[in-house]
């Protein structure tokens, strides 16, 4: 499939999305072989969403940690390491692929998270958005079968054509509100993402924490000017 040079940016590796290393060509030797565009679009989908356990406890958003080959090191991923993920594999099967962030509350089994964040709002959210058979399709691989089972829902499909973003509605009532995108980007955009998580959680960012339940590190360099 020959590609406009306007999708050179979202083909490329970057320091992020580095899927010439080693081991995101591991997970790339594991697609069967002889599958679709969007087949193989879809088996990338199901194989990141399910690979990690779902963990918004442990933020990393140094630029060091959110590499996908050092991501895939780990048992557990926050929706942010999860999307670099796929979009690096997406990427280096020569699908495009972008970022996308968002600002969502979720209404299911939050408590805890809500606790550390002291707020509802749960702030760069991120997805992926693919060009499969001509069309851009946003998909989050956030939520694996596990988490689903506990909060009620089933897993997220995606057809490669319609966005498939966090569900609405759980067993129980509401799930996830979407209040705000912040677009999509062809890398991971380090400083608003620094900005904005600290104009919504200023008291994170007092101190780099590290416990058992709960850590956060950031890299204080992108917020100079801020």
């Amino acid at each position: 499939m020959e590609l406009a040079h306007a999708f050179d940016e979202f083909l490329a590796p970057t320091e992020t999305m580095d899927f010439t290393h080693p081991r995101v060509q591991e997970v790339l030797s594991e697609i069967p072989s002889g599958l679709s565009p969007k087949a193989t679009a879809n088996w990338l989908y199901e194989h990141v969403r399910d690979r990690f356990l779902y963990d918004p406890y442990h933020l990393d958003l140094r630029p060091q940690a959110l590499k996908a080959s050092e991501i895939l090191t780990h048992k557990r991923a926050w929706c942010v390491e999860k999307s670099i993920v796929l979009a690096a594999c997406f990427r280096g099967v020569g699908i495009p692929a972008r970022l996308g962030f968002g600002i969502v509350v979720n209404h299911i089994g939050v408590e805890k998270l809500t606790h550390y964040l002291q707020r509802e709002e749960i702030v760069f959210h991120g997805f992926v958005e693919a060009y499969v058979d001509g069309i851009w399709s946003k998909c989050t691989p956030a939520f694996d079968p596990r988490i689903c089972r506990l909060s009620g829902v089933e897993p997220l499909v995606w057809n490669q054509q319609d966005d498939s973003l966090f569900q609405e509605f759980s067993l129980n009532g509401k799930f996830m509100e979407y209040l705000h995108f912040y677009g999509t980007f062809a890398d991971v955009p380090f400083a608003l993402m620094h900005q904005e998580m600290k104009r919504h959680y200023p008291h994170l960012f007092l101190e780099q924490l590290e416990t058992r339940p709960f850590s956060f590190h950031f890299d204080p360099t992108f917020l100079k000017d801020f």
